[in-house]
């Protein structure tokens, strides 16, 4: 988002006036996308919108230099917040604590996309009672060299699950290449237990489909499947929520879906530009989630009979770390502040190991985007298991080596 010199606009919503800074302040290039194009945007949306995000603390990803930079996450509400915004104090896993913005009407989706935020993260639980999840969520993310079909099966193969513990399922696209699947449930569970549900939903699902997706935590051990993201679940994490914009060049959006059109549906359909004509046409596809609540009984009841998850591999964390080693063959290439340098170190390294990179399958390059304090890093590494054993590279020393704890305590 360049620098602008144009006043800012005013716009009335749900009875509020919120000051919109740098109105024509150019966010998406391609489609010519404004700063005030989305603010209407959600304003269009504004009660699907508000359905998936409203009354949750959530945090805020900000993009102050617009979608080419990194965002920066911010858990704590902005000191000088409107009183239209509403707080609530999340007390983390890490011992820290956060007073986190809630949304409740339409001016406060305007004051966020204000803020340079272009999705919206909320937690799952309500602010009336912040320890027991009222939505469990699915992230299935697919594997490089996965395509849409595969990922299609293993949402029905999900739905299926979800029927026979009777939940329901509501579909949507990532916004990204995924898909996602709300599950809303009665706030009668704790954290752990939401996850644990979750997780068992994912086994069930890979028992189901073997090799089409995949329950296995660890990234370099899933092949070319979908992975069944449990772990969304966990108690600090947020998710894009039900049309938020995502961060790629087209304004994609994270499109609520009727279980008719998962089939057909592509991403690329569902964008800033196409959404609110479908809303203003169609509604909203998740308009009966809240009275959709279920019970975790049946999927808990489930996880006693799997029995316990896979541990990892005997051997973990023998070098001392307490860390879990991998039983793949990984050499690690770079670690990065940005996903461009992080690119950029992955070509530098297959042009000096073409012979290897040949060699490789789509799924043996691992570009991951790490959590820092307070924004994303990246980290690329390489499984060689493809890779004949006299063949193998060793670990050389890393061609960018960014460090994002750097300076802090």
């Amino acid at each position: 988002m360049s620098p602008s010199k144009t006043p800012p606009e005013i716009i009335t919503a749900a009875g509020h006036e919120v000051s919109i800074s740098s109105p024509d302040k150019v966010v998406f290039p391609g489609p010519g996308l404004t700063k005030l194009d989305l603010v209407h945007y959600y304003l269009a949306v504004a009660d699907g919108a508000l359905r998936g995000a409203g009354g949750r603390p959530m945090v805020l990803k900000r993009f102050p230099k617009g979608i080419d930079a990194e965002p920066f996450f911010q858990k704590r509400v902005p000191e000088n917040h409107p009183d239209f915004i509403d707080t609530a104090t999340l007390h983390y896993a890490s011992g820290t604590s956060a007073e986190e913005a809630v949304i409740r009407d339409a001016a406060g989706l305007a004051w966020l996309v204000n803020l340079g935020c272009l999705d919206l993260n909320p937690h799952p639980v309500r602010a009336a009672d912040l320890e027991h999840p009222d939505e469990l969520r699915i992230d299935l993310d697919p594997m490089p060299g996965v395509g849409w079909e595969q990922i299609v099966d293993t949402a029905l193969i999900a739905r299926g699950v979800l029927d026979d513990v009777g939940l329901v399922g509501w579909p949507k696209t990532s916004g990204s290449r995924g898909l996602h699947i709300l599950v809303r449930i009665t706030p009668d569970w704790s954290y752990p237990q939401v996850r644990l549900a979750a997780e068992t939903l994912a086994r069930e699902v890979e028992n189901r489909a073997p090799g089409l997706a995949t329950a296995r935590w660890w990234k370099e051990e899933r092949g070319e499947s979908v992975f069944v993201d449990f772990n969304q679940n966990a108690k600090d994490r947020t998710v894009a929520s039900a049309y938020s914009v995502r961060p790629l060049p087209d304004a994609r959006v994270s499109a609520p879906l009727t279980w008719q059109e998962v089939p057909s549906a592509r991403p690329e359909q569902f964008t800033a530009l196409t959404v609110p004509d479908r809303y203003a046409k169609d509604g909203d596809p998740h308009a009966g989630i809240d009275e959709a609540a279920g019970s975790l009984a049946a999927l808990l009841e489930l996880a006693g009979t799997l029995g316990p998850a896979e541990k990892a591999p005997r051997g973990a964390g023998k070098d001392g770390s307490g860390r879990r080693q991998s039983v793949m063959p990984l050499i690690e290439v770079a670690r990065t502040r940005t996903k461009a340098e992080a690119l950029a170190a992955l070509e530098a390294w297959k042009a000096g190991h073409a012979g290897t990179a040949a060699g490789l399958h789509p799924a043996d390059v691992l570009v991951d985007g790490m959590r820092g304090s307070s924004s994303l890093w990246y980290r690329v590494r390489i499984n060689l298991q493809h890779i004949p054993e006299d063949r193998r590279p060793p670990q050389e020393e890393l061609l960018a080596d960014y460090d994002p704890w750097a300076g802090r305590s």
